[in-house]
């Protein structure tokens, strides 16, 4: 699980950003304990603020380190594709990431600073015991290994000064770095596609859009969970069902989801073409639509069923940009629920989100919500609410109503001055 994360000086971050997943008020069943943090753990969180203020960025800034430790070996032979803080105060400063977590138990910390030309400074940590060690740090081309940990020492000849010691190591299976690595390339970004034109660096085109950025969940990601049972009972022997197979499990898992949508879809059917069809009930039919013929929101939320269910089995994370933007309030309502309920979520798998819309407000934690702000020289601020104001921030107060009269900041500033002098309405 995510413990926190932090960025420095990329895009519109300039000074360190953190979002933190461990949770304020810890009496709560959403709140996982984790015995050898001593905290308990929040499955979700949400990032509110105005539109431009940076909400999307911190996301990016984590999606931009998963893919960076998958990737650097690969695409960074012409330049590191980072992007820093555009106006005065980024030029010349490297761009930082830091990103704790717990896996199996144990903390691990990972810290990397670079800049277009170059990775400066890298170290992975972990915590047996409570106790800080380092599994490697890497300042510049030098690199130092934990003593025991021989297997990793083919790192320091494929080192490069634009290639990551992570996105090295993890090819040598070393347990200490395969489950951190495991843990952070299982992260999931969804929602709306970050613009690809502004990225710095002398980078193809071509690599930045193969290694910065992913597509947006497709069909194809839900389709698996009904596909496979297709081919098991296709391929079974005569006479032998497959009802209490490992896919038909998969598949009531996935219709349970898509039925709880209350879309009037009662079954999916894939035919011989390979072509899925949506089954709609009515009071006295059942009738088959193919996909394309739903209506946006319906093929939203059959896109998520895919990464939502993988998210849930295997306990990873979950970046969701812009929730209401695709999805109708009372399915966002839904998804969080489900992420909230240890019964649906019993691996800790974590959802982060961003959003305007404040009804959500209304089934999140004072520990659960964030917020950004731009400061007078176009920087990013983020912010705990539950920080915003201390104990005033009780844990019974109506959040959508405390936000939407500005209690917490985070709201556009209008000024609809300039309009009406423009339109000739004022002097």
């Amino acid at each position: 699980m995510l413990i926190r994360f932090e960025a420095a000086n990329f895009r519109s971050i300039l000074d360190p950003v953190e979002l933190s997943m461990v949770a304020v008020d810890r009496d709560r069943v959403e709140a996982r304990p984790v015995p050898n943090l001593g905290e308990s753990l929040l499955p979700v969180a949400a990032i509110y603020g105005p539109n431009a203020s940076g909400k999307s960025n911190v996301l990016t800034a984590l999606t931009w380190l998963r893919n960076a430790v998958e990737d650097s070996l690969r695409f960074w032979d012409d330049g590191i594709p980072v992007e820093p803080f555009a106006f005065t105060g980024g030029r010349g400063r490297p761009s930082e990431f830091t990103v704790e977590s717990v896996v199996a138990g144990v903390r691990f910390e990972y810290v990397v600073e670079l800049d277009e030309s170059a990775v400066h400074y890298e170290g992975l940590f972990h915590y047996p015991e409570k106790k800080r060690r380092r599994v490697f740090e890497r300042e510049g081309g030098s690199l130092t290994l934990q003593r025991g940990l021989g297997s990793l020492s083919g790192t320091r000849e494929l080192l490069t000064d634009r290639s990551l010691a992570l996105s090295i190591a993890r090819r040598f299976d070393e347990p200490l770095v395969s489950g951190f690595v495991n843990g952070l390339l299982g992260i999931q970004p969804l929602g709306q596609s970050p613009d690809h034109h502004r990225v710095a660096g002398p980078v193809s085109q071509a690599r930045i859009l193969a290694s910065f950025f992913r597509a947006p969940p497709t069909a194809s990601s839900t389709l698996r969970w009904f596909e496979q049972y297709v081919e098991a009972e296709q391929s079974a022997s005569p006479g032998i069902g497959h009802s209490d197979g490992p896919f038909e499990a998969e598949r009531a898992q996935a219709l349970a989801l898509l039925r709880m949508a209350d879309l009037g879809i009662d079954d999916v059917v894939i035919d011989e073409q390979k072509r899925l069809r949506l089954v709609h009930r009515t009071a006295g039919e059942r009738v088959p639509f193919d996909l394309a013929a739903e209506s946006e929101g319906t093929r939203t939320w059959f896109r998520l069923i895919g990464p939502v269910l993988a998210a849930l089995r295997a306990g990873s994370l979950l970046l969701f940009d812009e929730l209401d933007a695709s999805l109708h309030p009372t399915l966002s309502m839904q998804l969080i629920r489900l992420f909230h309920d240890p019964a649906t979520n019993p691996n800790g798998a974590q959802l982060v989100f961003t959003s305007h819309d404040t009804s959500l407000l209304n089934h999140l934690n004072r520990d659960e919500v964030w917020l950004t702000e731009k400061t007078a020289d176009g920087a990013t601020r983020l912010g705990a609410l539950a920080e915003f104001a201390g104990e005033r921030v009780r844990r019974s107060q109506n959040l959508e109503k405390a936000y939407l009269h500005g209690r917490f900041g985070a709201l556009p500033d209008i000024d609809r001055t300039e309009m009406l002098r423009a339109l000739g309405l004022i002097g």
